[in-house]
């Protein structure tokens, strides 16, 4: 049997947490700044877990995290 591959794209944007979940950046934050607020774009700098129902999608793109 084959090793499975891993989705690169998604070993790049998700990371394993401790806890077993999936650690995602948030989006909004690459271009047309100007017009965001700065509390806006400060917030949009924290780290988010990946939604529940999403989970099973991201653990079937990366097997071996």
């Amino acid at each position: 049997m084959p090793k499975m591959k891993t989705n690169r794209g998604a070993a790049k944007r998700f990371s394993r947490t401790g806890s077993g979940g999936f650690k995602r950046n948030q989006s909004h934050r690459r271009h047309i700044l100007t017009k965001k607020s700065t509390k806006r774009k400060r917030q949009l700098r924290c780290s988010m877990e990946v939604h529940a129902s999403d989970v099973a999608m991201v653990k079937r793109m990366i097997p071996y995290s």
